[in-house]
């Protein structure tokens, strides 16, 4: 065979010689700074959350541990413990569960159907929103909470007419709370309304 046939096959080795090379050192290559980014960030956030869980369940120790703590604690729930004591008796619970009743009934039709009149006139506020949700959490924990004391303090869950006469003067109550509530936020998106008129 003549010298250049060879002088061609050698060039062509070399070249494949230097593509493997490459190849494996991008195969060996570590991942570029993008690539590690996102995981990095991510293990980061965990550690700090770890940590911060670590120390938030050490601080609880040592404020249970503490006995300023325990005496802040008592002088805290003591006379609400003498008011609950001085209060378990069925016609308490009764008018506790009316009322928390009527909060539910309020603010459950205030967060529909009062939104949706105060949509139709073209007015929205975020602030009454997160009120009448607030209210109609507070009642709802309320409510719960007041039948259970009833279940272990009196005898007003073992009566079927009490029961049912104070989810009766809740849900009248709750309604006409909530008519009120509705007519005060027309007024208000209204005036509201008008303000934007003017400056206009």
């Amino acid at each position: 065979m003549s010298a250049k046939f060879w002088s061609l096959m050698a060039a062509v080795g070399l070249i494949c010689a230097s593509a493997g090379n490459l190849i494996a050192q991008e195969e060996a290559a570590p991942p570029s700074a993008a690539e590690t980014t996102a995981p990095d960030l991510k293990a980061q956030a965990e550690q700090t959350l770890e940590g911060a869980r670590r120390k938030a369940k050490t601080l609880a120790v040592e404020v249970d541990k503490s006995p300023k703590a325990q005496e802040i604690t008592a002088g805290i729930l003591q006379p609400i413990y003498k008011l609950a004591e001085q209060l378990a008796f069925p016609m308490f619970h009764w008018i506790a569960f009316a009322v928390m009743a009527t909060g539910v009934v309020s603010y459950a039709l205030q967060l529909v159907l009062a939104k949706l009149v105060v949509l139709s006139r073209m007015g929205f506020s975020p602030a009454e929103i997160l009120s009448d949700t607030l209210g109609l959490v507070i009642s709802l924990i309320g409510l719960v909470l007041t039948t259970q004391a009833a279940a272990e303090n009196s005898t007003f869950t073992q009566s079927p007419a009490a029961v049912l006469s104070a989810t009766a003067v809740g849900v009248i109550a709750g309604f006409i709370f909530y008519r009120w509530g509705q007519a005060q936020e027309v007024q208000a998106t209204l005036a509201r309304t008008r303000a934007v008129g003017a400056l206009k």
